[in-house]
């Protein structure tokens, strides 16, 4: 069976995007931003994101391009005869599957909020009223796992209609609507009056503020923000690096995905901080800060109503986007490693993630008092899981894969990234990589375990 491939470069650079541009950027970056010294934590991001974020995605680019295959026989195609960097492959598609039963969840809240906005829900409350929103959504299970399967069938659709023109076409459509209602939303909230006040606190560098943190921490805050971004460990960018095309440098590629991935990200805190800082609202963290904070300043503005349904469109499509990129991988991991036909792997993982959401869904009221891993709930649970253990170790396996004697090794990985015109990747870095940067990873590990 031959590899399907994208249509466009533009097309793999969107989807790519999509994927790595979730609700992490909307709902962490500004408020870390905030907290850490706006622009100095800015220039931490952007230094983490050149040092780490771009040579990882490189590497996991690298690995789906030349083997042409999703996790598990993409390793085993490189890897050296009789080693086991292929039981990562595994890991992998556990992560995917762990991410996608939380992250279902969430995707329906800012589907249901859309929906809310749009049908004048929020239009003859008071703005006290709105805490009662969320907390009445949290609290009815039947509701949230309508939206919840909303969005799996939705997404399964979609993927069911193959590379180009189902995950491909849409994609393209979306974040193209994503790119411009951000910078509507920005542009609106931008002239609001007192609107300056809040770009100040968000985007100039207030080393104060910084130096109360401590310096070390906004570093390792920046570091944590520009690892976690581009969700680097679990696969969901090599399956992208399977379907490309080899005219262009991976470095290249990497630069403009993590160029978009951040426009997002900077973006969102533009239209966040000014509205807060207008109408006197503390911009708070999480998802308090989407479905309670933003609804009270949405509710006090002229044209509120459209404003909202704008805003939770655009939330609805950066993680929509996610989950029918993810939900490409497990069916093209199903395919690659079963055999399967598209037809068939769609089936099974759409029953599987419908049946797999149902705990985060109940975690919230009827097993509202079942607390898994130290303490957290079932979303943050499976969110520890992913992410202080499944991302940072996946990352330092790809990259140890990459640049150790006992791996791919470091000339085919710099041959494979090198390959098409573009930036490339120097071959002086191989020291850096092979003794620093797992050293980073190591940090950030680490500190999510603590």
């Amino acid at each position: 069976m031959s590899r399907e491939s994208f249509q466009s470069r533009l097309g793999f650079l969107l989807v790519s995007a999509g994927c790595a541009i979730g609700i992490g950027n909307v709902w962490r970056f500004p408020y870390v931003t905030g907290a850490y010294g706006g622009g100095v934590f800015v220039l931490f991001y952007f230094l983490f994101l050149i040092i780490m974020g771009v040579p990882v995605l490189t590497m996991e680019l690298a690995v789906g391009r030349a083997s042409r295959k999703s996790a598990v026989p993409g390793y085993k195609a490189l890897e050296k005869p009789g080693s086991k960097w292929h039981i990562h492959g595994w890991f992998c598609v556990l992560g995917c599957y762990l991410l996608m039963m939380y992250y279902t969840t969430v995707s329906g809240w800012m589907l249901s909020y859309f929906f809310k906005f749009a049908a004048g829900t929020f239009s003859d409350i008071e703005t006290a009223a709105v805490d009662g929103v969320f907390g009445g959504l949290l609290a009815n299970p039947l509701e949230m796992g309508v939206w919840m399967v909303i969005t799996v069938l939705a997404g399964f659709l979609v993927c069911s209609l193959g590379l180009q023109k189902g995950l491909e076409r849409i994609t393209k459509w979306m974040m193209c609507a994503l790119l411009v209602l951000i910078l509507v939303l920005a542009g609106h909230s931008l002239l609001l009056p007192g609107a300056a006040e809040g770009v100040k606190f968000y985007l100039l560098p207030d080393f104060q503020r910084a130096a109360r943190m401590g310096i070390g921490n906004v570093a390792t805050a920046a570091m944590n923000q520009a690892f976690f971004t581009l969700s680097l460990g679990i696969a969901s960018m090599e399956i992208f690096g399977s379907y490309m095309s080899r005219e262009h440098s991976l470095t290249g590629e990497a630069v403009r995905i993590c160029a978009l991935d951040t426009f997002v990200a900077l973006m969102a805190g533009l239209i966040i901080f000014p509205a807060c800082f207008s109408y006197g609202v503390e911009p708070g963290q999480g998802p308090g800060l989407i479905f309670v904070t933003l609804p009270k300043v949405f509710i006090d503005m002229a044209g509120g109503r459209l404003w909202g349904s704008l805003f939770f469109l655009f939330m609805s499509f950066a993680s929509f986007t996610t989950v029918i990129a993810v939900f490409e991988n497990l069916i093209s991991m199903a395919m690659d490693n079963f055999g399967w036909t598209r037809k068939k792997a769609v089936l099974i993982n759409c029953a599987f993630i419908l049946v797999a959401s149902i705990p985060c869904v109940l975690g919230y009221n009827l097993w509202s008092d079942v607390h898994i891993i130290g303490g957290r709930d079932v979303l943050d649970s499976e969110d520890f899981l992913v992410s202080n253990l499944l991302l940072p170790i996946g990352s330092l396996v790809y990259l140890l894969f990459c640049v150790s004697k006992w791996g791919w090794g470091f000339d085919q990985y710099l041959a494979e990234a090198n390959t098409g015109s573009g930036l490339k990747m120097s071959a002086r870095l191989k020291p850096y990589f092979q003794f620093i940067l797992p050293l980073l990873i190591l940090v950030i590990l680490i500190q999510g375990l603590i």
